[in-house]
């Protein structure tokens, strides 16, 4: 069904609902042939709750904030669009009522433990990893569905939505799993773009839970009535269906001019690799444990997640609650006085999944794998950084070993490009330019598939471009001994691994 668009679909400003793993924001962006400004006008917090069950999303408190941060939209001028995305592979079950059924699973509860073990007793890892082509992480939404098994919550479910689809559909009252956030799963087929109907077969699971599927630029509906009230919107604003894997639009939103590239979306985890037409499925890849995700347009997101700056953001809330300095520019400031290489972690040991006291953490692994051990603040964030670069390191190049490509620039997107340190080391330690930012690279890329869909932006390409010529970018140049990275990365290679 078409609908007239309001008369503020004339304007040019588009509102991204942008969720991240501590907080959540209301954007609002302006776009132009020659012009692209962002504007936060509501910030929330995202706060996990700890229930005798488990860790939780308070999905109502995010549904709050949104609805809040769209009445400040409102009161900002005409909202053309609205757009939603946050993180990946967590869900909300709704009974055959549409009720949701209890607060979603936060992917860092620990129910998954052991799990994946009885999934590939159904259906092997090599056999799940050709269906779906996605990394093995134990959090993923296959994982914890079949978690579920046995549970009444599973028995009445008849709807699985993924979180920004949740929201869509409180937004708009519609159903629909966008795919770039249906792709990290692990039941979707990375050959067919569809849900693996054999997946789903073969592990009991009922075919109705997963929804029609959308893509980018998709029209989800348009405001229900409640919702127009409460923000002031007009009740035919549309909302359009973005790039809902938070990583999925800020790859939009990578300012690449040339095909050559790799990147970079650093937040609470790293994510890194090369924009593909077509996903590596080979058992190399599978080993390696890359990840074949859908991006917008049809690529394929070829990239391996890394524990990023979670790390560093957990040793800053024990240091807070220790009543240690935490102010951030102070201590990368002690980092980039601190002895290199003096000590060095894998961001990705399965320790430091989990909240908690990520310098005590830090130290051990130190200690267990015959390390000198960190004594201060300044060599604790010395160790995490040099480790992220060397994981982008290792992760870029084997993306390009394992797909046939070359990469001769590294794009580094998202909240992580405000740190300069960590971008000088990225070049340092990957031998290749750096360019740092857009920093707003998630929101920025929501913004543009919902300008696209409105017909004032043209394809991707388009919109790099636009990004390129609008946006503060920061470049960086290797610098250093590189034979020093060589044998750092080395070392961190040769190191024990968790028995």
């Amino acid at each position: 069904m078409t609908t007239t668009p309001p008369s503020s679909a004339l304007a040019s400003a588009f509102a991204a609902v942008d969720l991240g793993a501590t907080s959540g924001r209301v954007i609002l962006g302006r776009v132009g042939p020659d012009d692209l400004d962002l504007t936060e006008v509501h910030r929330f917090p995202n706060t996990p709750v700890r229930l005798p069950d488990g860790l939780r999303w308070d999905v109502l408190a995010l549904f709050q904030g949104i609805l809040d941060g769209l009445r400040e939209a409102a009161r900002s001028g005409g909202v053309a669009s609205v757009g939603v995305d946050t993180w990946a592979v967590d869900y909300g079950l709704l009974d055959a009522d549409g009720t949701l059924l209890g607060h979603p699973y936060h992917y860092r509860d620990d129910r998954t433990g052991g799990v994946a073990e009885r999934v590939w007793a159904e259906v092997g890892r090599e056999e799940l990893y050709d269906i779906t082509g996605l990394q093995h992480l134990p959090f993923n939404t296959v994982f914890q569905l079949a978690s579920t098994e046995g549970t009444v919550q599973r028995d009445v479910a008849r709807t699985l939505l993924l979180i920004p689809d949740l929201l869509v559909h409180w937004l708009t009252g519609s159903i629909g799993a966008e795919e770039t956030n249906a792709s990290t799963t692990g039941l979707f087929d990375a050959r067919t773009g569809t849900w693996s109907k054999q997946l789903v077969s073969r592990l009991s699971l009922d075919p109705g839970l997963f929804p029609p599927l959308r893509a980018p630029g998709d029209p989800a509906g348009t405001l229900l009535p409640h919702v127009a009230a409460y923000t002031g919107l007009d009740p035919r604003t549309p909302v359009t269906t973005v790039a809902s894997h938070d990583t999925a639009s800020a790859v939009v939103a990578v300012p690449a001019t040339e095909p050559d590239f790799g990147y970079v979306s650093c937040g609470t985890w790293s994510l890194a690799g090369l924009e593909l037409d077509a996903p590596v499925l080979s058992e190399e890849s599978r080993t390696a444990n890359f990840t074949n995700e859908r991006g917008i347009d049809g690529t394929v997101r070829y990239l391996r997640n890394i524990m990023g700056m979670w790390l560093f953001e957990e040793c800053r809330r024990t240091w807070d609650k220790e009543s240690q300095p935490t102010h951030i520019p102070a201590l990368l400031a002690d980092a980039a006085r601190a002895e290199p290489f003096a000590s060095l972690i894998d961001p990705d040991a399965p320790e430091f999944l989990a909240p908690g006291d990520m310098p005590a953490r830090i130290r051990a692994y130190c200690a267990r794998t015959g390390q000198r051990v960190p004594d201060g603040q300044g060599t604790v964030v010395r160790c995490i950084l040099e480790s992220l670069a060397l994981a982008h390191r290792r992760t870029l190049r084997q993306a390009a070993e394992l797909a046939g490509r070359d990469i001769t620039r590294v794009h580094l997107v998202g909240g992580g490009s405000r740190n300069d340190l960590l971008c000088q080391l990225t070049a340092d330690a990957t031998g290749l330019p750096v360019v740092a930012g857009p920093t707003e690279a998630t929101a920025l890329g929501n913004v543009l598939v919902q300008a696209r869909a409105a017909g004032l932006v043209g394809d991707l390409a388009d919109m790099r471009r636009l990004i390129a010529s609008t946006q503060h970018l920061r470049h960086y140049t290797p610098r250093g001994d590189s034979a020093a990275w060589d044998s750092a990365a080395a070392r961190l290679d040769s190191a024990p691994r968790n028995p």
